[in-house]
């Protein structure tokens, strides 16, 4: 790896984030409508688009593309059509969670209440196809018609992911594995999250869809170890974070830290953990979610849910090998790689 990569190891990340997340949200604003009804439409569905964020998602794709040998703007559209999906998701995302903050403002339903901030999130996803249409001026329909194809996997499994965890929330399930949170992981927060824009990165550099494999893999090691240090970031982080510490205990979460500590725990403890995890989130007071983090550190929960992130997160890198090893050496391929660790780095 040649010297400027190397001096920049710490910044390269962000500073590749900050690039492409400010060129994407330029181009993003392009496809937010504005006129009536502004206030009780349009000003909501832009509200979390302008907000900030780490723009993760719409920068690992446009680095694959450039990586596998296309131009940003080949790229872009997809991008947008990711972050526009993204903050869709989020909105019905807090709203199904109670969630309180995101970004660390007052979530979208806490602000307009929740039948407008449905429609707003309901508008997002709508309007996140446009871009996806347009890709047909920029790549082929070819091409756009593949990335389409991987768009619908991807939104079925996310909705598929999304309903496992709010399953076990609703059915009060916390005798589970870690196989089933790895699974319901790798449908909600993987495809979406690092799979999808890879695929659709890699897609329209390489024109094909070979090695489709190997970047679900990647995919996969690599959004399972960030879903699993964001859940761990949630318990430790300060208030950099953007969102409420504890709010997964609060929220109910099946997290591998609170299926980790239901098995450590003796009879007792499992069952004040199953009362205090079927209650609904308004009964969930502060004095129970100190007893469950409590009883997370006695078992060292945290530890354990730490030590398979950094797993994974090899994982990661041994399948970047196989995909990105052959590749010329470019900003954008050690942004891929740098991810990996990022993932642990990283404040928010």
């Amino acid at each position: 790896m040649s010297a400027q990569f190397e001096e920049r190891t710490d910044n390269l990340v962000n500073e590749v984030m900050n690039e492409y997340g400010c060129i994407t949200r330029r181009e993003v604003e392009r496809y937010l409508p504005q006129g009536a009804p502004q206030r009780h439409l349009y000003d909501p569905i832009a509200d979390y688009p302008r907000r900030g964020g780490k723009m993760m998602r719409p920068s690992i794709c446009i680095a694959n593309a450039r990586a596998f040998g296309a131009d940003l703007e080949d790229a872009l559209s997809s991008a947008v059509a990711i972050e526009l999906l993204h903050n869709a998701l989020l909105i019905h995302d807090d709203i199904q969670d109670e969630s309180e903050e995101r970004r660390g403002i007052p979530t979208l339903h806490k602000l307009y209440g929740v039948p407008l901030a449905i429609n707003a999130g309901d508008t997002l996803a709508m309007l996140s196809l446009r871009p996806l249409i347009d890709n047909v001026l920029t790549i082929g329909p070819r091409i756009s018609s593949a990335i389409m194809e991987e768009a619908q996997h991807m939104a079925l499994a996310s909705a598929e992911g999304q309903a496992m965890e709010l399953g076990w929330i609703r059915d009060h399930s916390l005798d589970l594995g870690d196989e089933d949170y790895l699974e319901m992981v790798l449908k909600k927060t993987c495809w979406f999250a690092t799979i999808f824009p890879s695929l659709v990165g890699a897609l329209i550099g390489t024109r094909q869809s070979e090695g489709r494999e190997q970047l679900l893999k990647f995919g996969f090691f690599l959004g399972a170890a960030f879903q699993i240090q964001d859940d761990v970031m949630n318990l430790l982080a300060d208030a950099r974070y953007g969102k409420e510490i504890d709010g997964d205990i609060y929220e109910g979460k099946r997290t591998i830290m609170l299926l980790h500590v239901f098995r450590c725990a003796n009879f007792e403890e499992k069952q004040l953990l199953t009362d205090i995890m079927a209650l609904p989130r308004e009964q969930r007071d502060a004095d129970k979610v100190n007893f469950v983090r409590g009883l997370m550190d006695r078992y060292g929960s945290i530890p354990y849910a730490k030590a398979i992130a950094h797993g994974l997160a090899g994982a990661a890198l041994h399948e970047y090998s196989g995909i990105y090893g052959n590749l010329p050496a470019s900003r954008d391929k050690e942004f891929i790689r740098r991810l990996v660790t990022w993932v642990f780095e990283r404040t928010s």
